[in-house]
């Protein structure tokens, strides 16, 4: 009984594998992605025959579920159903694709030109090998020039407050617009005008996109742990960073409320440094990006996993101006709570001093024509 099931069955498979050679020659002028399920077809068969043939020489039930799970498999994957299978989810990948770049289109715009800066850093490093303090200040001052020009032209970025900003070191705290592309503005304005390169302290998911890290290292940003900050801010440095984080840049909106959380550690560090915190706020940051999605689920998300991304839709040519506050001098007789509630404050002072909320598109765009609005 069993010998007569196993010669059945090699007939029928004698017949699929001269099936397939009809359709490999049929198939010859169509794409060549076609030729794909064809190969992975041949070694299926090859593979199966040589099962089944062991059990005809054998002459055991060790092979019988083996031979009967091969042609059930036979049936399900035809040639033409393989192909258009395959070529079907090739699409849908394809779908998926473009949908997550239009999506997320603002941010793969941005790595697109980390990582163009990243291949200029990296011939600039192969042509001058001999590095030296001053190594980076060419690059750094082309980057820079060219932030200053797209501010200038784009946004109409101007910066108020410059005497606020001491000499020696300060951390420098700022509301997260979306993208903080205010407070690059503010790295490439500052450095142009003194010379200084303001560290700042990066959400570490930064690090670990491939391809980039030099760029970040060029324009001073760390990861942002505590001894990190603390170091850069002994060593005489200005530190930027934003308290709120990708959490305010998320979940904020367009009435610039401070999202920051219960995290005090930018104030355990200015206490343990000494140095004074300064307070910073752009004028119109969310109405050039917006955030969507903002959603109960959302926002359990990234509290649990903290490397949620909003999608977000802008790059209106919108009026900026950033407004710098004056210093909080070091207190050794206030705790890190109260110096975090007290920067807080004078964050939302100047929001509220220079900003209309809430935010209108329309409203900021107007204001490019305002050429005598500084307050």
């Amino acid at each position: 009984m069993l010998k007569s099931i196993m010669i059945k069955n090699v007939n029928a498979t004698s017949y699929f594998g001269e099936m397939n050679t009809i359709s490999l020659f049929s198939r010859k002028k169509k794409k060549y992605h076609q030729f794909f399920p064809i190969i992975i077809s041949f070694f299926f068969n090859f593979f199966f025959n040589m099962n089944e043939n062991k059990a005809i020489m054998l002459d055991t039930s060790e092979y019988e579920p083996i031979t009967w799970f091969i042609y059930m498999v036979k049936d399900w994957i035809d040639f033409v159903h393989l192909a258009e299978s395959v070529s079907s989810i090739l699409q849908l990948l394809l779908l998926l694709s473009v949908l997550f770049l239009l999506t997320y289109f603002v941010y793969s715009t941005i790595f697109l030109i980390a990582h163009i800066c990243t291949i200029y850093f990296y011939t600039w490093k192969k042509t001058y090998t001999k590095e030296e303090d001053t190594f980076w200040r060419k690059p750094r001052q082309m980057l820079g020039q060219c932030m200053n020009l797209y501010g200038k032209i784009w946004h109409g970025h101007e910066v108020i407050g410059m005497e606020n900003v001491p000499e020696g070191a300060g951390l420098i705290v700022y509301y997260h617009g979306a993208i903080p592309l205010d407070y690059a503005l503010f790295v490439s304005y500052f450095y142009a005008k003194t010379g200084r390169l303001v560290r700042s302290a990066i959400h570490y998911g930064m690090y670990l996109i491939p391809g980039i890290k030099l760029s970040l290292d060029v324009v001073g940003c760390i990861k942002g742990t505590k001894v990190e900050c603390v170091e850069v801010l002994k060593k005489g440095h200005l530190l930027g960073l934003a308290p709120g984080g990708l959490r305010e840049a998320n979940f904020s909106d367009e009435y610039y409320n401070t999202v920051w959380g219960t995290g005090i550690g930018f104030a355990q560090v200015a206490l343990e440094t000494q140095v004074p915190i300064i307070p910073m706020f752009t004028q119109n940051i969310r109405e050039a990006y917006r955030t969507v999605g903002k959603t109960r689920l959302m926002k359990w998300l990234y509290e649990h996993f903290r490397l949620l991304v909003l999608p977000i839709y802008g790059g209106f040519p919108v009026k900026f101006r950033t407004y710098i506050g004056e210093p909080i001098p070091y207190d050794p007789n206030i705790t890190a709570k109260e110096l975090s509630e007290k920067a807080k404050i004078a964050l939302e002072n100047l929001r509220d001093r220079h900003q209309k909320r809430p935010g209108n598109i329309l409203r900021a765009l107007l204001e490019r024509l305002d050429k005598n609005k500084k307050e």
